[in-house]
């Protein structure tokens, strides 16, 4: 659908509307239209699967994300939380892209209406993005703004605090806000805190704690003990 004229673009979105708000809450979404999006969806899933390459797998996935961008835009502003597989399938590719900020908006009305992944995903949405943006911290793809990292990743923990998910996966969540706090500080000094920013430096703490009380495995002790140095120093010269 990128390559639609406006007017296009504006009916195909209109229709993602229409038939995402003819579906009843908590119910499955129907229609001719949804079909065709399913059909496009299993037709793309498939020609991912015959790619070994994650990273090229990634790839693609970023020049497919747009053909969808209106049926997500329709579904959001339209629907009343009718199970849609597209959209959320669509959800992890968001995330797997990079594309975060446009993923929190999908995932707010996911959680919001409790969709559940495809047939093919062995996770539940809450673990998957507490797994998926932890790690994508952890593995620096979220790490060129640090603050903005923060943003996002407690977005995550907001929209994932009343989930039921598996103790590691919300430890990891935490060492990566965590971890992501500190980055922040260390953009103003890497060695000393300054007063005014010892309270963050509290909260960065108190994440870093929390991921390690949900599992000690989690791999946070030394950031601990260094934070913990930073912390006293800046407490006695204040």
């Amino acid at each position: 659908m990128r390559n639609l004229s406006p007017a296009l673009r504006h009916r195909a979105r209109m229709l993602a509307e229409r038939t995402a708000g003819a579906a009843e809450p908590l119910g499955v979404t129907t229609g001719n239209a949804y079909d065709l999006m399913l059909y496009k969806l299993a037709d793309d899933r498939r020609r991912l699967k015959s790619i070994q390459s994650v990273e090229r797998k990634i790839e693609v996935k970023s020049t497919l994300l747009p053909d969808y961008d209106q049926w997500i835009d329709g579904v959001l502003a339209g629907g009343k939380g009718a199970q849609d597989d597209v959209v959320a399938a669509l959800l992890v590719w968001h995330i797997d892209t990079g594309a975060y900020d446009r993923a929190l908006v999908i995932a707010a009305y996911c959680m919001e209406h409790k969709f559940t992944l495809p047939d093919g995903y062995s996770r539940d949405i809450p673990t998957m993005m507490l797994d998926e943006f932890a790690a994508a911290y952890l593995q620096g793809k979220l790490g060129d703004d640090p603050q903005h990292a923060v943003t996002v990743l407690g977005a995550v923990e907001a929209l994932t605090a009343a989930s039921d998910a598996p103790d590691q996966a919300r430890a990891k969540l935490h060492k990566a806000i965590g971890l992501a706090m500190v980055a922040v500080l260390d953009q103003h000094d890497e060695a000393d805190i300054a007063p005014a920013l010892l309270e963050q430096a509290g909260v960065a703490m108190a994440q870093l704690q929390r991921a390690r009380a949900l599992s000690e495995s989690v791999g946070v002790k030394k950031e601990m003990e260094r934070l913990e140095r930073r912390i006293k120093r800046a407490a006695d010269s204040n």
